[in-house]
């Protein structure tokens, strides 16, 4: 067997992981960033609609972001999505715009924060793993159909193995580098 064979595997792996990064990017580490609100859907002449696509959102300081909608009749359906989200934040509307200031993150909060991304992680770790399953079962199938042999069977699962281990090493550094991030002061 070549590396060939797992290559679909592998780039499954590297998808899991690609969604959790931008899972991460959801988690907010003190200081302002847009992508917290990626998640949040405002009902936009009923759809829901991401916030980027109906404003222009901007960063004037470290702690604070500005969402200017392009039509002012959506800035209370923007308010009302914020302060419903999980982003615990207050926004500030001035008839305008939307001002959300980011306080310092409290201990607690921290701690919270580094549990969602353990959570993330540790999702990411079982996709990977059932990547891993899947990958078996389709190999255990050509060893029934005599497709390979009971030796590349073994190597394979060697080689799958050594493939998931990778996989989930990485999702461990990056999910210590972003909980080393949320802890800095």
């Amino acid at each position: 067997m070549n590396m060939d064979d797992y290559k679909e595997y592998s780039i499954k792996m590297d998808k899991t992981i690609e969604v959790m990064q931008t899972e991460f990017t959801s988690v907010r580490a003190g200081r302002a960033n847009a992508a917290v609100l990626d998640q949040i859907k405002v009902d936009y002449y009923g759809v829901p609609t991401p916030i980027h696509q109906i404003a222009t959102i901007s960063t004037p300081d470290p702690r604070t972001l500005v969402i200017q909608p392009w039509d002012t009749a959506s800035l209370k359906l923007i308010e009302r999505a914020v302060q419903a989200s999980d982003l615990g934040i207050n926004p500030q509307n001035d008839g305008r715009i939307i001002r959300l200031v980011f306080p310092q993150l409290t201990e607690e909060r921290r701690k919270e924060l580094a549990k969602q991304v353990h959570k993330y992680g540790e999702d990411s770790k079982i996709a990977v793993r059932n990547i891993r399953r899947d990958a078996m079962d389709k190999f255990k199938a050509l060893r029934k159909k005599s497709e390979i042999t009971e030796d590349d069977l073994k190597n394979v699962e060697k080689d799958m193995q050594k493939i998931t281990d990778e996989h989930i090493k990485k999702i461990d550094d990056l999910v210590g580098t972003k909980e080393k991030e949320l802890y800095e002061i």
